[in-house]
């Protein structure tokens, strides 16, 4: 049996994403059969950056231009970025997902729009955060540190919205434990891969 030919270069398109969506990114692209999509991550931690993600993306654009990739797409909402983000984007001619984050293109931008007033002191968990929510929230923030600072920065918040991607178990188990510790109300809703689906399908 012969080997896969490799997709040529004029038709592959790079996705440059978040590495808080890799998994997603890459499930969505096998369950598109999307061979030609590839991957190439930012790191996670600028979640906390916002600032750090355009200049991270137009460097990024360059080194595939540089590398002869001519279709890119940016894998990412808005995410806090005060518009720097669509500026990298409209310079390259380039799009990205729809969206103001990631909690909202996984539940779909029109639903989570739709809840925004009931949502209003909601915080949001995917399934990367209940994955990585000690090595992402408690340390990074020093709250397994100093406990103290927990209703500093969750104090004005009333309950945790797990947005799960996947049914599983243990994630569920992290996120209501998760809830525990913040000392909030707990909420699931399963969502899928919402709007990130029509986005990568669109690449095709």
């Amino acid at each position: 049996m012969e080997d896969a030919k490799p997709t040529p270069t004029s038709d592959r398109v790079r996705i440059i994403a978040c590495g808080m969506i890799a998994r997603e990114v890459m499930a969505v692209r096998e369950q598109l059969g999307a061979g030609h999509l590839e991957l190439v991550c930012l790191p996670a931690v600028y979640h906390h950056y916002p600032e750090k993600i355009a200049p991270a993306m137009e460097e990024a654009i360059v080194k595939a231009q540089a590398e002869g990739v001519t279709h890119i797409f940016a894998g990412y909402a808005e995410c806090g970025t005060m518009g720097e983000l669509d500026k990298v984007c409209a310079k390259y001619g380039i799009e990205r997902i729809e969206g103001p984050h990631c909690f909202s293109f996984y539940a779909g931008n029109d639903a989570f729009a739709e809840r925004a007033d009931e949502d209003m002191t909601s915080f949001f968990m995917t399934d990367f955060l209940a994955r990585q929510f000690d090595a992402f929230l408690m340390k990074p923030l020093g709250i397994d540190r100093h406990p103290e600072l927990r209703d500093m920065y969750f104090g004005n918040y009333e309950k945790l919205v797990y947005i799960a991607q996947s049914n599983d178990p243990e994630l569920d188990r992290k996120a209501e434990a998760a809830a525990k510790v913040l000392g909030l109300a707990y909420e699931r809703r399963f969502t899928g891969y919402g709007d990130l689906v029509p986005a990568l399908a669109a690449l095709a």
